[in-house]
């Protein structure tokens, strides 16, 4: 998150290791890409005319694996290519990987398994400690690709991806395998945090998972610094753990632009429902720690009584008034006709001694909603 880093060879050397894919064996014997920012956008995979730089995060733009696995050449190809111009022993380096006739093998994390014993802390470094031993991507390419409009349920397929395939990730993917971790946990609400900032006249973009549970706010997450990652369970506020974030990355020079908080995500990992990214946009430059306070506070407070809506939520059933007709545009839509045989038959002297049937003489089962 804030740049380019000489530790890809780290994620390069465990791609390799694995090959391109788990699912297959016939790449197993090649290396593997890793995840985040890139420096140029030359080449594409199948179905892309141009670059796959879908994001440009401090200046860098970086590239998506948009096709899944195994990894395509292209995409292999290019990912290489990116680790040997931002590596300080740039080709040399890549070539010693990808010609070594033996690499280590690398361990593949076990997925924590949750335990009734467990306190809810507990599960959450589980969880932490799992995405650590995946490894932070500094690669430049994404490995999955995290559409943020793409329903709850086709995000956490792609979570179960990343359990598969055991590669470094970065913080979007973070926050996906994070909430798939978690949904077992009913106790503990989770919403995503995203962070804007600058630094040295570029813009780099965060996101992590926000957590809540028992009256204390915490966040998982990945990020190449230690401070913008994790935080344990221990603040009181939203507005707190807000303004520890904004304080760790003032130790880095970096200036606050922009917060956006979502709303909890839903424990049901086959919701349709997209995850509400940004339901409260707040500008620290212009706003003071007083005002966001007190906008952090009101939304911690509303998620809390789960008063908030999902902008892609459907919109509730309006209360029909007592007296209304059930479809008004059917009365619309009468012709002058049916209109005149309605007015005849409404009329008639047996309508008139006919009276409205009572509820409990219904025999089919259905009762009629006013």
């Amino acid at each position: 998150m804030t740049g380019p880093s000489s530790s890809s060879s780290g994620s390069a050397a465990k791609v390799a290791r694995h090959g391109r894919s788990k699912s297959t064996s016939t790449y197993c014997c090649h290396s593997r890409p890793g995840q985040e920012s890139a420096p140029s956008a030359t080449a594409n995979n199948a179905g892309r005319s141009s670059g796959e730089e879908d994001e440009k995060d401090g200046g860098v733009p970086f590239y998506v694996n948009r096709t899944g696995f195994p990894i395509e050449s292209v995409t292999w190809e290019r990912m290489w290519s990116h680790v040997a111009r931002v590596h300080p022993d740039g080709q040399e380096m890549v070539d010693r990987i990808r010609n070594a006739a033996l690499l280590a093998k690398q361990p593949v994390p076990s997925v924590p398994n949750f335990k009734p014993s467990m306190s809810v802390p507990d599960w959450l470094h589980a969880v932490q400690n799992y995405m650590k031993n995946l490894q932070y991507n500094h690669t430049g390419t994404q490995f999955f690709e995290i559409r943020k409009t793409r329903p709850l349920c086709g995000l956490m397929e792609s979570a179960r991806e990343m359990i598969r395939e055991s590669l470094p990730i970065k913080c979007l993917e973070a926050v996906i395998l994070g909430i798939y971790l978690t949904n077992g946990l009913t106790s503990v609400e989770r919403f995503p945090i995203s962070f804007k900032t600058q630094f040295s006249g570029h813009h780099f973009h965060h996101v992590v998972l926000g957590v809540y549970c028992n009256g204390r706010y915490g966040t998982l997450g990945m990020s190449r610094r230690a401070d913008l990652m994790d935080k344990a369970l221990s603040f009181r506020t939203l507005s707190e753990l807000v303004f520890e974030f904004e304080d760790s990355y003032r130790r880095y020079q970096h200036t606050m632009k922009k917060v956006k908080i979502g709303l909890y995500v839903p424990h049901n990992p086959h919701v349709f429902q997209p995850i509400e990214w940004k339901y409260l946009v707040l500008n620290p430059c212009r706003q003071g720690r007083e005002d966001m306070r007190k906008e952090l506070e009101k939304h911690g407070r509303d998620m809390r009584m789960k008063i908030l809506k999902s902008s892609s939520a459907q919109s509730p059933i309006k209360e029909r008034a007592r007296g209304k007709s059930l479809s008004p545009r059917r009365r619309q839509g009468v012709s002058p006709q049916r209109r005149q045989h309605l007015h005849r038959r409404d009329k008639s002297p047996a309508a008139l001694d006919r009276k409205p049937a009572e509820l409990s003489t219904l025999n089919d089962g259905y009762q009629i909603r006013i």
